[in-house]
């Protein structure tokens, strides 16, 4: 375990998940309508802590397979990594801070897709890192959804 390595890309995690602390739900998603199969609020904290170690952890073992001269696919599996951190970051201030549902949903895509893309790279330089990322995944398709009916149930929100 390279603990240097594993921290700095806790720590970008780090700030996207300040994100969550600085823009809270609060009463404005209270009382937007929601799908039933919304989960419960404290789920999310758990989930995300969750979800950062794992993608902290996959991106370390990313970061230390040595490359092939002429290789690229470390390189551009990071590349991958950054960019879905970025959608990370950007969807709770749009969503939650700017109250701008369907620019969230538009985030959530690039997220989704960012996601996608790094789970392939990954698995293509280490099984393990790409299997790490498959319950990320998961959660991010759950969260598309998500954005995706509160935004039908609350066509005048925001």
């Amino acid at each position: 375990m390279d603990w240097p390595l594993f921290l700095t890309f806790l720590a970008a995690c780090g700030a996207a998940a300040a994100t969550g602390a600085m823009f809270n739900p609060g009463a404005w998603y209270d009382g937007l309508h929601k799908p039933t199969w919304t989960p419960r609020n404290w789920v999310f904290p758990v989930v995300w802590t969750t979800l950062y170690m794992c993608i902290a952890y996959a991106a370390m073992r990313v970061a230390g397979v040595a490359g092939v001269a002429g290789e690229a696919s470390n390189a551009q599996a990071l590349a991958f990594w950054a960019l879905q951190i970025a959608f990370n970051t950007l969807w709770t201030p749009v969503f939650f801070g700017l109250h701008r549902i369907r620019a969230a949903m538009v985030v959530m895509v690039g997220l989704w897709l960012a996601v996608a893309a790094t789970t392939y790279s990954f698995f293509g330089v280490d099984f393990w890192a790409g299997a790490l990322f498959l319950p990320y995944l998961l959660w991010v398709t759950i969260a598309g959804a998500l954005n995706f009916s509160v935004m039908r149930l609350n066509p005048n929100a925001g």
